[in-house]
């Protein structure tokens, strides 16, 4: 099919794959892909990646310690592994995340990223092709401060609103990931409905809100929208900076006809009136504070992503 919906949106956003699933990312040639422990877990259920559990399980027991402390070789090993695999495919960069149980310890997520691109490193991948991904919190930003000056490149997840924006974009970060669905799935709980126009959409307007509040500033942090439920949430994106979608939207949009409208551009961006916010600690923990959505949605977010780490090493350590 020529000139497919997804054709026109690689030509104004860069796509990334979010999947940990190797084949899916060679089917829809993404310029980059991302990771996180509930996608690793999917994955790895899988026989055919089977081997890069089986050498991780090998690294782990070869550095050998207490259970706890390989069931962190295990896992920094099999998210490596995940990674390599990856940019085989992709020509750019590819996402790994740091632990959410770190998600409010500076020095400890500092730590584990450096562990992460040693073994990235120790693997022959030059570490620009890697982004850490690290909780948008305001320890993960202030981690995220460090590592960017160390050339260490990060990318803030679990982000729900232009509070954490602006404390990642002063962190210099090198990219956002905002979550458009689950944005969505607290709204239409909230309201008690079961739909929301993609038009409409509370988490299309989120990211759009931080698009331009970034481009107006001229932050250097690039935008990448996330976490979506349908193909009209991305529709309404398209021109944001970098767009991750799961192969299941991506397939969708492989079949879509019609031509495609850029919503989002740095140059609109320019001449909207937005006044600008200085975001201290105290004043980001008020503003998140002030969204009930952020402050529910990124509790849970790190929740969630911690319970499926715990549960794939509870899993793979023999």
């Amino acid at each position: 099919m020529a000139n497919t919906i997804l054709d026109q949106l690689k030509k104004v956003t860069t796509i990334v794959c979010d999947t940990g699933d190797i084949d899916s990312i060679k089917a829809y040639a993404p310029t980059d892909a991302t990771t996180n422990p509930s996608l690793i877990l999917k994955a790895a259920a899988k026989p055919q990646y089977q081997h890069l559990i089986e050498d991780a399980q090998k690294y782990s027991q070869a550095k050998g310690g207490s259970l706890e402390e390989q069931k962190h070789h295990l896992m920094d090993k099999l998210f490596v592994n995940f990674g390599i695999e990856i940019l085989k495919i992709v020509p750019g960069r590819v996402s790994t995340e740091v632990d959410a149980r770190l998600s409010f310890d500076v020095e400890g997520s500092i730590k584990k990223a450096k562990t992460l691109i040693g073994l990235y490193e120790a693997a022959g991948i030059d570490r620009k092709r890697v982004l850490i991904k690290l909780a948008s919190t305001w320890e993960g930003a202030q981690a995220a401060t460090l590592l960017e000056k160390e050339g260490i490149h990060c990318n803030m997840t679990l982000l729900f609103s232009l509070a954490q924006a602006i404390i990642c974009a002063e962190a210099k970060a090198t990219l956002i990931s905002p979550f458009v669905g689950r944005i969505l799935d607290w709204y239409k709980k909230s309201q008690g409905v079961s739909e929301i126009p993609p038009e409409k959409d509370p988490g299309v307007n989120s990211v759009t809100e931080i698009y331009h509040y970034f481009k107006k500033f001229g932050y250097k942090t690039q935008v990448m929208g996330a976490s979506f439920r349908n193909v009209g949430e991305i529709i309404e994106l398209a021109g944001c900076d970098l767009l991750t979608i799961a192969p299941d939207l991506l397939a969708q949009l492989e079949q879509m006809e019609g031509k495609l409208e850029q919503k989002l551009s740095a140059h609109t961006s320019k001449d909207l009136d937005i006044k600008k916010l200085s975001v201290d600690e105290k004043t980001f923990r008020w503003m998140l504070n002030e969204s009930p959505m952020a402050t529910e949605k990124l509790a849970e977010g790190i929740r969630h992503f911690a319970a499926d780490a715990i549960k794939l090493e509870n899993q793979l350590i023999k």
